[in-house]
């Protein structure tokens, strides 16, 4: 039996519609913008950042406690509270870019 004009246009038109949605995939998938290189030195950097902020706050609080006088931490005062906590923000900040 021969088919009929009706079913030959909606087999076109169901080809036609799988083939812009296969387009339009592709499309969709060009659009997405792939992570320049590793992060393999993510780890590495947020580790040594967040170590140096805490090092940063305890060599503070024993000098401070103890009186020894180290040149730069001295004349800082209480800021080296604010340069140990930027420090560990910096490491929090970076964590978030780890995969």
């Amino acid at each position: 039996m021969p088919e009929s004009r009706v079913r030959k246009t909606a087999a076109e038109k169901k080809k036609q519609a799988s083939k812009e949605k296969v387009s339009q995939a592709r499309a969709e998938e060009k659009r997405h913008v792939v992570a320049p290189g590793s992060r393999q030195w993510v780890a590495p950097a947020f580790i040594t950042l967040g170590l140096i902020g805490v090092i940063w706050l305890v060599v503070y609080y024993i000098t401070a406690s103890t009186g020894i006088q180290v040149p730069v931490m001295t004349d800082l005062g209480a800021w080296n509270v604010g340069i140990g906590m930027v420090f560990m923000a910096g490491a929090f900040a970076l964590s978030t870019l780890w995969k």
